[in-house]
């Protein structure tokens, strides 16, 4: 029999078991083994090895090869966008640290920030920011990066600052009528914009404040700070390398601008790279020249600096360890192991879709939810297993808005009640898994590896938290006229 002749079969459970199983036992093994540098390598062959185990249950159910290729193809071509803007961010830090913009940024932050509060400042100054431009990934690699930076630097935990700078960033990307995220949920469930805005208010607002109310304990009660002494040879030598000014943080005013115009993110963040790059090489000569030895001509000498910025980023030696650390960084290579990890994630998520794996695993779950605050609980386990299985925030928004509107409709919920539960579910949960396109963005460009930040990202435990409590309470759970089921023709 051809293989277009073929009769494709519907999954069993155990086809969709399978592949998940394969995927918790190949992680747990890999993190078992290699601890946290499993996202070295480690995890991107266990993903790349699910994909296998889910096309041999795709063909075993009659589906041809080809289209186990075509569903790989989308799975890249989805990500596309995600891959560029990768690149871009890895080619701006370099270039930032180079010119002088993030070790300004650092400067001016350590003299303003106190330790006591600098966790709450943190996620205050990021929510700020990532409502004013709609993206926490612009956020995160701009002002989180020069904020774990100076965590570094005054002796407080970077591991909670990422908490805190990614509570802030997700926070904007939750509620800003700029957020893509956001559009596009209140797009899938058919509700205006700014409706699904104000939905959302009611859980990201007291989400948020529990955040910063926890960050401003663990700062108050958190361990004995750097000495004011060595902080200011810190700052000494940062001052002595680079010429600390307020031009060097222009590029960063370029960017503010250009992402407020809706300029595509991977666009802005090159533009920003670029004007940082030849700006510094006129604040920054000496470091230019320090950087790349014996060019000879000052214009080739720039050019070569700000490409090799870019490709491998910048290293420094100014024989101060945590100056160092803060300041050799970046470059489009750096992000290659993410993206790596991000290829994989798609396209594993891509089959359990395609092949209808996933959907075998929630029609029982739709059926075992038979009050709404059980339905909320259901809405949220597929959106957060699919950031965990699917690898990417996009899926786990699209999904569960196609899976459950239906079902919202015939129940009486009006669809506000879907976008910002899909939203608390989807969007703000993506950071928490090291894989997800979100956690290794965010884990390879703020320095923290994703595990290490997890348990400090405070907003994105309470809003779907909040969501669900909300579900089973009833409060802020608005209704519609219920729509009854077609029948079957």
């Amino acid at each position: 029999m051809s293989e277009t002749e073929r009769q494709v079969r519907q999954p069993s459970l155990a086809d969709a078991l399978i592949p998940l199983v394969a995927l918790a036992t190949l992680i747990a093994g890999a993190l078992a083994l290699f601890g946290l540098d499993a996202l070295d390598g480690p995890i991107q062959v266990a993903l790349l090895v699910c994909c296998g185990v889910a096309a041999l249950v795709a063909m075993k159910n009659g589906h041809p090869f080809s289209a186990v290729q075509e569903a790989s193809r989308g799975a890249v071509a989805s990500v596309t966008s995600a891959i560029f803007i990768l690149f871009a961010v890895g080619a701006l830090i370099g270039v930032w640290n180079l010119s002088g913009t993030i070790p300004t940024l650092v400067y001016y932050g350590i003299q303003v920030l106190s330790p006591g509060w600098y966790y709450a400042a943190a996620a205050i100054i990021c929510g700020i920011v990532a409502l004013s431009i709609g993206s926490s990934w612009t956020t995160a690699a701009t002002i989180g990066v020069g904020l774990v930076g100076i965590a570094g630097l005054i002796g407080v935990s970077p591991e909670i600052t990422a908490g805190a700078v990614i509570s802030g960033a997700y926070l904007g990307d939750k509620t800003s009528p700029l957020s893509e995220t956001t559009v596009l949920t209140a797009q899938l469930v058919g509700v205006d914009t700014y409706e699904h805005i104000k939905r959302q208010v009611w859980t990201s607002v007291p989400a948020f404040a529990i955040a910063v109310v926890v960050f401003f304990v663990l700062g108050l009660t958190g361990p004995d700070t750097v000495s004011a002494a060595e902080t200011t040879s810190d700052l000494d030598e940062l001052n002595e390398i680079f010429w600390i000014t307020p031009l060097a943080l222009l590029p960063l005013v370029l960017l503010g601008y250009l992402s407020i115009r809706k300029v595509p993110a991977s666009l802005a963040l090159l533009a920003a790279t670029l004007f940082a790059g030849v700006l510094g090489a006129f604040l920054q000569p000496d470091v230019y020249a320090d950087f790349v030895p014996g060019a000879g001509n000052v214009v080739i000498e720039s050019i070569k600096a700000i490409w090799s910025a870019m490709a491998n980023g910048f290293t420094i030696d100014s024989g101060i360890p945590d100056v160092d650390r803060l300041l050799s960084r970046g470059g489009m290579d750096s992000m290659l192991l993410t993206i790596w990890l991000i290829l994989g994630a798609v396209t594993f998520g891509a089959m359990l879709e395609e092949f209808g794996l996933i959907g075998r695993l929630v029609d029982p779950m739709i059926a075992a939810a038979t009050s709404t605050g059980r339905l909320f609980l259901t809405v949220f386990a597929c959106a957060f297993g699919l950031n965990v299985v699917a690898g990417d925030q996009y899926i786990a928004l699209v999904l569960p808005t196609k899976i459950f509107r239906a079902e919202f409709a015939r129940r009486g919920l009006a669809p506000t009640n879907l976008s910002r539960l899909a939203a608390d579910s989807g969007t703000v949960t993506s950071p928490l898994v090291p894989w997800n396109s979100c956690g290794a963005f965010m884990g390879a460009t703020l320095g923290v590896a994703t595990l290490l930040y997890l348990p400090y990202a405070i907003f994105c435990y309470a809003s779907p938290a909040l969501s669900v409590l909300y579900g089973f309470t009833g409060f802020k759970i608005e209704k519609a006229e219920p729509t009854p089921l077609e029948e079957p023709a």
